[in-house]
């Protein structure tokens, strides 16, 4: 039986290493790539609002993570998706979409516990009681089954084929509104588009 369990930034930062054995499971990033992930991993726990779960086994062993925090100006990527949403959407669209967000910076199964519900579960338990209007994240733009949970939970299309600056690889910006309404299509937040 997988349990859910909310963890605050000292614990998470204590716990990286398990972190880290999640996401590099779930993504097979390169090895060189992991130390940098692993001090931006960091550096998220310390953001307002900060908030993460653990999905564990009944021995306490992690097998998937979501977390996120508030987002606000002067963090890197809400800076560079705000200026891009901007550019797609107007200024309003942006200030709908990231003037008050919960940004899911990372969310993870481990591949051999996924198909089981647990990356929804994270989701909404991530998302559950928080008290900004929207939540946004980014997702390789691929057809994925992380792409059809998200649409499934409400999250649209922000921006489509976006590299981020010194990347290559095409990720989407997704959106929802909060809180998260699974039985049916996402909505914009007034003023914001979503195309």
């Amino acid at each position: 039986m997988i349990g859910l369990r909310r963890v605050g930034p000292d614990e998470f930062v204590s716990r990286l290493g398990s972190v880290l054995d999640i996401y590099t499971a779930a993504m097979d990033p390169p090895a060189e790539q992991l130390s940098g992930r692993r001090t931006i991993m960091g550096n998220h726990a310390t953001h307002p609002g900060f908030t993460c779960l653990f999905a564990e086994l009944p021995d306490g062993t992690p097998v998937g993570l979501a977390y996120g925090f508030h987002g606000a100006p002067g963090q890197w990527w809400h800076d560079v998706v705000h200026q891009a949403v901007a550019e797609r959407h107007g200024a309003a669209g942006a200030h709908g979409w990231l003037g008050d967000a919960l940004e899911l910076a990372e969310i993870h199964v481990h591949p051999g516990h996924q198909g089981k519900g647990i990356g929804r579960s994270l989701v909404l338990g991530v998302c559950e009681d928080r008290p900004e209007r929207t939540a946004v994240l980014s997702t390789r733009d691929l057809p994925t089954v992380a792409r059809r949970l998200y649409r499934s939970l409400g999250f649209v299309d922000l921006l489509t084929a976006f590299v981020f600056p010194g990347g290559h690889e095409r990720y989407v910006i997704a959106g929802a509104v909060l809180p998260l309404a699974p039985e049916r299509p996402g909505t914009g937040p007034r003023g914001a588009g979503a195309g």
